[in-house]
């Protein structure tokens, strides 16, 4: 433990125990990994779709957009809750890689507020049906931007769990003792393949996505174009699903080192949750095959309960990766347990209220009267 630049233990020691960081760290992952990965992927079909598409194609792209604004608040509200939690347990490995990739880490809040408002620019310009040149480009920039973002997140966290890689960074980028934070974990072997199993995930949460929009939007869609939308979704899953299958297949058997493999086979509830991952997939791929259509809500409703399947599975294997990847190196246990009951109690209490409101909102969303057609 010593041979690596930890800082030292925390004399304030942890605000909570650590089952009760995990667990909110893992929560707040899922709920951010949702939304997430509809608008990391459904950005970029959008602009495809409505640049070059015509008919339903083209409507395809003009329904995923016109969500865009309220799930890119949602996925990024989310995602405080779990890098607050990383920060709080992870503190000694989220800042040093932080502070060693400073440049492209803080530019993440830059590029998001460019992506941000190019979201919102196209996708008032789709609903007015009137897209301008500079309205393709906001949709175009913020789909580059919010894969680069993507990298840049998986840059950070895989360089969490290397510290092996800390020094050579420093040695590499210093100037006069100084850090310049102008590097990347581009040497990481679990960089590239934790980035596209990532987008794969995304791939598939998004094609479940448009299938769920086009049975439950408050625009009335034609017969014909719900079709198109379960063929659709059924080859945009197909893609996913191969693209998981290749990308998980790097990472589990090329990029992680045998000792956390090793170590994952030899716990029965891990075992169990690595195999959700990698095959949990399957299940709603084949719901969405063998489903000629999704006139009934409960067929939707059981292609939604396997994706979250899906989602849920590989962010709990992620988190345990994560967890063993630095307990080589650094205990959990290392910093003492001082319950700090006052703040707790209030993230709780607004925690939960928050979550009330979010469904409340969305169900009055739900509710709103129906619109005939889709706008354009």
């Amino acid at each position: 433990m010593n041979e690596y630049p930890l800082t030292p233990i925390d004399p304030m020691g942890l605000p909570a125990s650590v089952e009760f960081l995990i667990f909110f760290k893992t929560l707040g992952f899922v709920l951010h990994m949702i939304p997430m990965n509809i608008w990391y992927i459904g950005v970029l079909l959008s602009t495809i779709c409505i640049s070059f598409g015509k008919g339903h194609f083209r409507t395809v792209g003009i329904r995923l957009i016109s969500v865009m604004p309220i799930l890119l608040a949602l996925g990024i509200n989310f995602g405080i809750l779990p890098l607050l939690f990383t920060q709080v347990l992870f503190y000694p490995q989220y800042y040093t890689a932080g502070i060693l990739i400073a440049v492209p880490w803080f530019s993440v809040i830059v590029l998001l507020l460019f992506a941000y408002y190019g979201v919102y620019l196209y996708a008032h310009q789709v609903k007015k049906g009137s897209i301008t040149l500079l309205g393709y480009g906001a949709g175009w920039m913020s789909s580059v931007i919010f894969l680069i973002i993507g990298f840049m997140f998986t840059n950070n966290f895989s360089l969490m769990t290397n510290p092996t890689e800390w020094m050579n960074i420093f040695s590499r980028t210093t100037i006069a003792g100084a850090v310049s934070g102008i590097a990347l974990n581009l040497g990481d072997p679990t960089l590239f393949p934790r980035y596209l199993l990532m987008i794969g995930i995304a791939i598939t949460t998004t094609a479940v996505w448009i299938v769920v929009d086009a049975r439950f939007s408050r625009v009335q869609q034609s017969t014909d174009y719900c079709k198109y939308v379960n063929k659709f979704s059924s080859t945009l899953y197909t893609i996913g699903l191969i693209w998981m299958f290749g990308s998980g297949s790097w990472y589990i058997l090329g990029a992680l080192s045998d000792q956390i493999f090793n170590q994952a086979m030899q716990t029965s509830w891990v075992k169990i949750i690595f195999g959700l991952a990698g095959f949990s997939a399957i299940v709603p791929w084949l719901w969405l095959i063998v489903k000629s259509n999704f006139e009934s809500p409960s067929s939707v409703w059981v292609i939604v309960c396997l994706q979250l399947i899906v989602v849920v599975s590989n962010a709990i294997s992620r988190q345990w990766v994560q967890i063993a990847e630095i307990e080589r190196f650094m205990p959990l246990s290392r910093d003492p347990v001082n319950w700090q009951w006052s703040p707790l109690i209030v993230f709780l209490v607004l925690f939960i209220s928050s979550l009330f409101v979010i469904a409340w909102m969305v169900r009055r969303i739900v509710k709103l009267p129906p619109q005939r057609t889709t706008p354009m």
